[in-house]
């Protein structure tokens, strides 16, 4: 999912002094992503896009574009940068974000995507009419949008913008607008099929430079002897940063609370992201079939078990050479200036840049470029998706023809664009814009992930549970939340409220959410079923044979990675 602790406000630190062969690098990953844009966006000689072409790719995605883009989607400027930071400031524990959203995303695949993709959805909100009722679809497909547009799209042009400012000393609303101009270039036009096809060059892109900045790194470190030898000396020079469950009392603890990161609150964190969240699922709604989907979903998986060694142990490396700056060789003085800090620690990802030599810069930006413009891609086209089916065409103009409906569907996309780019700058007046961002954002995930949960596999759940489960999600979370910011410190009621940290509250409010919507609705259905309950059957769950090797094969690897690094 896409983390709590990323980019506070960090200043320009370094000049990469870009060469000529970098500026090529970069501009060649340019023009190849625009170029499939475009050409995989053309019509066919005498036809035009509808709707399902435009939103779902026309249902023709085979599983590894589908796994390449699920990656290319989620990962952005805040796991470049921010967790390469938290990897500085805390060592592997950050890992468990990647680790646990790929045994999400084998959940997803078996028990959520056989029900979505058997009811024909193109949105989220779509499945919310079918199981409670379209005011429900309503409000949240508003709710939604207004997600999308003001925390996601702005945060993301704001944040990639910082990253660019950071690493190549331009203005921050320049990297904002080359970024919002760039993704707008192929994704507007082209819909899914240009954001998904894309994305597989960009998943290659990112993982290449993502593995380059690694290798320099940890060959810095062992002094030039590579990346294993590297690897060993950062595990024994800093034992401490390897530890996946974090004790009470760590500095890091209310981030990663201890156990509750294997079985509490991420639990609730990543299944509302990779299960209900429109510009994730939104690509294996797009699928050749089911088992293509499920097939993408544990490829998804796969690459997800091996984004921190790109993205964590750079940082880990870094705060490896900073406690050592003999390992600068070459570098020295020059080295050692605008070195991150326990305050400063998102400035370690920018700072290994200047180890990369001619060459390997260009193919750095180019890959942190494409995790930012993959997913800018990805967030307009479901934004977009939601507006026009879920909004425009079921209470604007029901009978919209095909082609306006595209359209329609390009208009609202630009239009998102437009907004999020004015509100990013603003950003900027917030210390940690995006963990602020992620915390209140979870105030009502809880409560729509006990919406749908509770709506694909109990029957009984009524419509008006449904919403008093979700409103009543807020103050609940509100609750959490007051104790542990502080707000009523000094105060005579100050012991009312419990002191828990960030995910533990999600845990919490999900379960009372879950309980406010079981009573709601047995006051309704006691003694019968709701008329729109889903009626599951066991063969619905059944999975092909290389999904549940492939599965098997991943809990495996988590179970000796979790065990390894306890």
């Amino acid at each position: 999912m896409k983390d709590f602790w990323i980019l506070p406000n960090i200043y320009i630190i370094m000049n990469t002094s870009f060469a000529t062969l970098d500026y090529v690098i970069f501009a060649a990953y340019a023009l190849v992503i625009l170029g499939v844009g475009l050409w995989v966006s053309r019509s066919k000689e005498g036809e035009t896009k509808n709707a399902e072409d435009y939103f779902l790719a026309s249902k023709s995605l085979p599983w590894w574009a589908i796994g390449a883009s699920l990656i290319a989607a989620n990962i952005s400027a805040e796991q470049f940068i921010g967790m390469s930071g938290s990897g500085f400031a805390g060592g592997l524990a950050i890992a468990t974000y990647e680790w646990m959203a790929a045994l999400t995303l084998i959940v997803v695949g078996k028990f959520f995507l056989p029900i979505f993709i058997e009811k024909g959805l193109y949105t989220i909100p779509e499945f919310v009419e079918k199981r409670y009722s379209s005011q429900l679809k309503t409000i949240l497909a508003v709710f939604w949008i207004g997600l999308y547009v003001f925390v996601n799209l702005a945060s993301v042009l704001y944040l990639g913008g910082l990253a660019l400012q950071t690493i190549l000393g331009i203005e921050l609303m320049t990297g904002v607008l080359g970024l919002a101009s760039f993704a707008a270039a192929y994704s507007l036009y082209g819909g899914l099929s240009a954001v998904a096809w894309t994305d597989i060059i960009q998943v290659v892109v990112l993982v290449l430079g993502g593995l380059v900045t690694t290798y320099l790194a940890l060959d810095t470190v062992s002094g030039g002897n590579g990346f294993f030898e590297g690897l060993s000396t950062v595990f024994h020079a800093v034992p401490d940063r390897f530890d996946m469950i974090l004790e009470k009392g760590h500095p890091e603890y209310n981030n990663l609370p201890g156990i509750g990161v294997l079985i509490g609150g991420m639990w609730i964190a990543n299944l509302y992201y990779w299960g209900f969240n429109q510009y994730i699922i939104q690509r294996t709604l797009a699928a050749k079939s089911l088992a293509e989907s499920q097939k993408g979903i544990l490829f998804a998986a796969g690459l997800k078990m091996i984004i921190p060694i790109i993205v964590v142990i750079p940082g880990i490396a870094a705060y490896v050479i900073v406690n050592d700056p003999s390992l600068l060789g070459s570098l020295g003085e020059a080295g050692m200036q605008n070195m991150p800090t326990a305050g400063t620690s998102d400035k370690a990802f920018p700072w290994l840049m200047q180890f990369l030599p001619t060459g390997f810069k260009g193919i750095a930006i180019a890959a942190l470029a494409a995790a930012i413009v993959s997913s800018l891609a990805s967030m307009l086209n479901s934004t977009a998706t939601i507006f026009t089916m879920d909004i425009y065409k079921a209470l604007i103009n029901t009978e919209a023809s095909e082609t306006r409906t595209v359209n329609v569907g390009r208009i609202s996309a630009f239009v998102a664009l437009i907004i999020a780019t004015i509100m990013a700058p603003l950003l900027g007046g917030i210390d940690q814009a995006f963990q602020f961002i992620q915390e209140y954002t979870g105030i009502v995930s809880p409560g729509i992930l006990a919406v749908f949960v509770l709506g694909l596999f109990w029957k009984k759940a009524s419509n008006k549970g449904a919403i008093y489960g979700a409103l009543a999600s807020i103050p609940i979370a509100m609750f959490f939340k007051i104790g542990s910011k502080g707000w009523m410190a000094g105060s005579s009621i100050e012991g009312l409220f419990p002191t828990l940290p960030f995910l533990d509250q999600m845990g919490f409010t999900a379960i009372l959410s879950m309980v406010v919507i079981v009573l709601v609705s047995l006051r309704e259905n006691r003694n019968k079923q709701d008329a729109k309950g889903i009626e599951l059957k066991k063969e619905m769950f059944d999975t092909p044979a290389i999904y549940n090797i492939g599965a098997f094969a991943l809990m495996l690897v988590l179970v000796a990675l979790y065990a390894f690094f306890w």
